[in-house]
């Protein structure tokens, strides 16, 4: 009876505390185009981040970036730095950065922001010539930035 009761009082207990929030897009905070913290409070799953970087619906990081670890995914791009010892050059807040919006490190760069939902130019409502009626989703959920920066994090010399 007693052994119940503690295990109700548990369960009770996780129930009332809040589960780990994804951070909003507008919500992210860039320290010199740097994120420290998790987006989603979950830690990334490589093997998921990998089929974002491949999946055309996805991020597909490959259409713009040769990754020799990957030399089963064909037409890789070449008109973005090879990610080939990415986690050498890179500290894992920075990869999150650039990941999430990479304009707020490079200025200039053609990268597209996975995880931004304001602020853009050019997307307009559905082909009709005039701008979207309010924001936009983002390409990537904050798990998937998660992920993506956990394959990066393998990619050394």
């Amino acid at each position: 009876m007693n052994s119940q009761f503690w295990l109700a009082s548990l369960v009770a207990l996780a129930a009332a505390l809040p589960a780990a929030a994804d951070t909003a897009p507008g919500d992210v905070a860039y320290l010199d185009g740097a994120v420290a913290e998790s987006l989603s409070g979950v830690a990334g799953d490589p093997a998921a981040g990998a089929k974002v970087m491949t999946t055309r619906s996805q991020g597909n990081c490959v259409a713009c970036h040769q990754i020799s670890a990957m030399p089963d995914v064909p037409f890789q791009g070449d008109i973005a730095p090879a990610l080939d010892g990415v986690a050498d050059r890179y500290e894992e807040a920075q990869l999150r950065g650039i990941v999430a919006n990479a304009k707020m490190s490079f200025d200039g760069t053609f990268m597209p922001a996975f995880y931004k939902t304001t602020g853009f130019i050019r997307p307009g409502d559905d082909y009709t010539g005039k701008a979207a009626p309010e924001d936009l989703p983002p390409i990537l959920s904050a798990q998937q930035i998660e992920d993506v920066v956990a394959y990066l994090l393998t990619l050394k010399e």
